[in-house]
């Protein structure tokens, strides 16, 4: 079952003068964009109801539950990272979110010792099924310092471990080997998702008997099952099981063969290109497929002025010869049986000169102004190519596509396709790595040109977030401190770190060891909102009870006073507090404070940013929401702690804001 999802953009309107990079021209449209989030958890739901726990499931549960860790072991292709991706979504709670850590993988990446990795009631998949003996080790090192960790924030690990991997005897007591559980019952359990009656499926088949015979891994024996669908959704009205198991395993074993036998058939430029429209765009309505094969003509070259169109032979003729037909709402298939597929195999390893051609010509196809060629149609031509890239290795390739096309342009459909193609290869379990990679130098270290930077924000903040939350941090601060013209990397990452107290913890202290750029104090300034800093969530204390937290915080505000102008902090400062004499809690005396302690610091203009400070809680006493008299409670508790700071007077032993003593 496949899941389509668009990013939508529209145009911004923005004008921007001076130096520097520049993101502007259209951006991407929240309100339309797909929730990422749900979709990722309707998969985790999918995959637990699909899933055919493997033998000694149940274990691997008893042991994740008594520990917090459970170690995952066993022979290739028997789904260790399914069933640890579905015993962390058992243990979801509000409290928690599911990441993947990736030891190694990034020059910034937390190590595995770092308690900051952990968030309260995280669950954590630690995949190392890939590992060599190297980093297998290395892990193994780190394991102690991380289970200590997630067992203090109550949270769960799973670790699959390296087939034939020696694991040290400490953590033996961990460690469950799962079993391959039976194909027959895998089988069955996907054509019941699919919605095959059961009274087809139960009955005794050879084909099936013969496929399972070869002790198949979890994914073939799931893509075969998919192929059976597609056989029944386009078989005949008399056909049953048998007869769509026959066709499932003809388009599996024969269809490459076949494919190249009508391209070897086919000589003709308007043939071929008519077949491989058809291919890319299988399913979409005939008029869109013969304006793609034109488009792909003129990409190849100038159009030749042949005789005229009435002498031209029609569609239908034309897709006769392709073994294609028209449906009677005018929707394009090959005849047979993921024949589409094969097709695009063939032609993309056996005619290289074309592929170059193939990027320029999608993008242009996506760019139709055409009611045929709607998002459904523009999303599986993107799909399609960026498989052909993904399945012959090409990570690079699509890479530089992904650049071309969000640099190339700036419309909405462009744009579109760039994310769509870059989520594509975050998706792919080969080659998701390599993408993180890339998308990592981009952010970091390139200089991006175009709406390269608009294509990353959405990425991040929207797919490498869903599973990668650390790292999709990582790259929006770097999108942030390196954005002009605009802020959507800055609100995006404030985004992101509103929803975890972790994330939040793990960004005021990137910024408070950061160089005190104004890009990273304008983020910091976003990112310290009062009401998340002082925010309980599942836990008896807030990010600012915490001690690390109040020394970002100091140090952070030290640097906006000491080296901003006043304009640019004065409206933050005001905030906090509005907070405070609104409704902080507990916590109002120890905002103030963190002001006081930053100012303090401020040794060559303490006194210019203590009278500002005053004279901001002066203007928040006019433009509060709150009561007035209130607010002028706070500016006498803000004067006594500024006079205490500088030794005039000490501060009033009264009970501050919500509480606590000043």
């Amino acid at each position: 079952m496949s899941q389509h999802t668009s990013t939508w953009v529209r145009d911004s309107g923005v004008t921007v003068t001076g130096s520097g990079d520049v993101y502007i021209g259209t951006q991407l449209q929240d309100s339309e964009r797909p929730a990422f989030r749900r979709v990722a958890e309707d998969q985790l739901h999918r995959l637990r109801y699909v899933l055919v726990a493997p033998p000694r499931m149940g274990e691997a549960r008893a042991v994740l539950a008594d520990t917090g860790t459970v170690i995952l072991d066993g022979a290739p292709g028997i789904g260790r990272s399914a069933a640890a991706r579905v015993l962390l979504h058992e243990h979801h709670r509000d409290s928690g979110v599911f990441h993947e850590l990736l030891p190694g993988e990034d020059e910034e990446e937390l190590s595995l010792q770092d308690p900051a990795l952990v968030g309260t009631g995280d669950q954590l998949l630690l995949d190392l099924s890939a590992a060599d003996d190297r980093r297998w080790a290395a892990a193994q090192a780190d394991l102690p310092a991380l289970r200590k960790a997630v067992h203090e924030q109550r949270a769960h690990l799973v670790v699959v471990m390296p087939t034939r991997g020696i694991l040290d005897p400490d953590l033996q007591y961990c460690r469950v080997v799962l079993e391959q559980p039976p194909g027959i019952c895998v089988l069955r359990r996907h054509l019941r998702l699919h919605g095959v009656p059961p009274e087809q499926y139960l009955r005794p088949d050879g084909i099936v008997t013969g496929f399972l015979t070869a002790n198949r891994p979890m994914r073939e024996i799931a893509e075969f099952a998919d192929l059976v669908r597609r056989a029944r959704e386009a078989g005949q009205p008399g056909d049953g099981f048998g007869q769509w198991c026959e066709a499932a395993w003809r388009a599996r074993n024969d269809g490459r063969r076949e494919a190249a036998a009508l391209v070897t058939k086919l000589r003709e430029a308007p043939q071929r290109a008519l077949m491989i429209a058809v291919s890319m765009l299988h399913g979409a309505h005939a008029d869109a497929v013969h304006r793609a094969a034109e488009q792909l003509l003129s990409t190849l070259g100038p159009p030749s002025e042949g005789d005229s169109p009435l002498q031209h032979r029609d569609l239908a003729e034309r897709l006769l010869e392709i073994s294609a037909t028209a449906t009677l709402n005018g929707q394009v298939r090959f005849e047979r049986l993921d024949f589409d597929s094969a097709v695009r195999a063939h032609i993309w390893d056996h005619m290289p000169d074309l592929r170059p051609h193939l990027g320029t010509w999608a993008v242009s196809v996506v760019e139709l102004d055409d009611p045929h060629v709607v998002p459904v149609v523009r999303d599986g031509l993107v799909e399609r190519v960026a498989g052909e890239y993904l399945r012959t290795g090409r990570a690079d390739g699509l890479g530089t596509l992904i650049e071309g096309w969000s640099t190339g342009g700036t419309s909405r459909p462009r744009l579109e396709a760039a994310v769509h193609a870059l989520t594509c290869g975050l998706a792919d379990p080969v080659h998701a790595r390599a993408f993180r990679q890339q998308i990592y130098q981009w952010c970091a270290k390139r200089s991006l040109k175009g709406e390269l930077a608009q294509v990353l924000v959405r990425v991040c903040a929207d797919v490498l977030a869903t599973s990668h939350p650390d790292q999709a941090l990582v790259r929006l601060y770097h999108l942030a401190r390196r954005e002009r013209g605009t802020t959507r990397a800055r609100q995006a990452l404030c985004e992101l770190v509103a929803r975890s107290r972790r994330l939040h913890r793990v960004l005021l202290d990137r910024l408070a060891h950061s160089d005190f750029s104004p890009a990273n104090l304008g983020i910091f300034l976003q990112a310290s909102d009062p009401g998340l800093l002082t925010q309980h969530t599942g836990t008896s204390h807030t990010l600012v009870d915490e001690q690390g937290a109040q020394g970002s915080l100091t140090a952070c505000w030290h640097a906006v006073l000491a080296e901003l102008p006043p304009p640019q902090w004065q409206a933050e400062v005001r905030r906090w507090f509005h907070w405070v004499a609104a409704d902080a809690g507990p916590h109002g005396g120890l905002l103030l404070d963190l002001l006081v302690s930053a100012a303090q610091r401020c040794t060559e203009k303490r006194g210019k940013v203590f009278a500002r400070l005053y004279a901001c809680a002066r203007d928040a006493e006019r433009t509060g929401p709150g009561d007035a008299s209130r607010a002028a409670e706070i500016t006498g508790l803000l004067l006594r702690k500024i006079s205490a700071a500088q030794s005039i007077a000490p501060a009033t032993p009264t009970t501050s804001p919500g509480g606590t003593r000043p």
